[in-house]
């Protein structure tokens, strides 16, 4: 770790390790992927769009790792369906999983719904991970030093999250949406953590944010604000190799705890390399973390087994 700055060289060798990476397909997961692949891991990208994946595995092996076995796996997190088709064939394919990162997500579309019939952010980002994570979790539990890393956001720090009066159509704000989203994400981590560590657990489950980095998640914003961003981009948002670090450490940094949350060292988190942040006070409430877990396992119908 040159001069205290944390980056992909300490990323230490990874043969053996199998790594599922959702959303790997382009922007930040792409270069999760990147590093893991170069290091000797099995890097399974799992996306919606299996033609992009597969591009993006062509890209990998190209640029940093022409041997690295990565593997495409189908899933779209807005629909249920999907993410347990997609896990029995992640489970028909391995008996381990070393690390699953949640990384893929929807950022600021108009109004929509899963194919459950939630609303989009909240079940693509939130939900769909949940699911996800409760189907795998027998693959996590055998492997000693396994991990769960949830990507959240600074979005979620003026976030609120009201089970009772989720987003309707003619209530709907992108961006509230947005943050109570990610707000999910960093409750999940921790009472996920609470529930490992009270089962002697060896799997631990972290979070990180990227910072502001320019991917083809802020698709979604207004033309003009998409054009700032580009002109100012370079001076104070992140490029996505940096903006993939604070999950990288999450991922690998042997002095990371369960529980722990990892963001860019920079002013207002925006940008820097990754140091351990905090989360906002929301995020830390327990009674709600319980009640968002029993809410989501009612939702999705997966009861996780610890």
């Amino acid at each position: 770790m040159a001069g205290n700055r944390w980056t992909e060289a300490d990323v230490p060798d990874q043969s053996g390790r199998v790594v599922l990476v959702t959303g790997a397909n382009t922007g930040l997961g792409l270069e999760t992927a990147r590093v893991f692949a170069a290091r000797g891991a099995t890097v399974v990208i799992a996306s919606r769009d299996t033609g992009k994946a597969a591009g993006a595995a062509d890209r990998v092996r190209a640029e940093a790792a022409p041997g690295a076995e990565i593997e495409v796996l189908h899933l779209d997190l807005a629909s249920l369906e999907s993410v347990r088709k997609a896990a029995g064939e992640f489970r028909d394919r391995h008996e381990r999983l070393d690390l699953l990162v949640n990384n893929a997500g929807v950022m600021f579309p108009p109004f929509g719904r899963t194919a459950e019939g939630f609303e989009l952010q909240f079940g693509t980002n939130h939900l769909g991970h949940f699911a996800l994570t409760g189907l795998l979790l027998d693959r996590l539990l055998p492997v000693p030093g396994s991990r769960v890393v949830t990507v959240a956001s600074i979005a979620h720090l003026r976030a609120t999250l009201d089970l009772d009066t989720p987003p309707s159509e003619h209530s709907y704000n992108a961006s509230a949406a947005y943050g109570r989203s990610k707000l999910a994400n960093l409750m999940f981590t921790y009472e996920l953590q609470r529930r490992l560590a009270a089962a002697g657990a060896g799997t631990v489950a972290l979070a990180a944010h990227p910072g502001v980095s320019v991917t083809e998640l802020n698709r979604h914003m207004p033309r003009t604000q998409r054009a700032l961003m580009a002109a100012v981009g370079p001076l104070f948002l992140q490029p996505p190799r940096m903006g993939a670090l604070p999950a990288l450490r999450a991922a690998v940094d042997p002095g990371a705890r369960g529980g722990e949350y990892y963001g860019p060292s920079g002013p207002g988190g925006l940008r820097g390399h990754p140091v351990l942040v905090r989360s906002s006070p929301a995020s830390h409430d327990a009674a709600a973390q319980a009640r968002l877990w029993a809410e989501s396992e009612r939702l999705t119908g997966i009861v996780y087994e610890l």
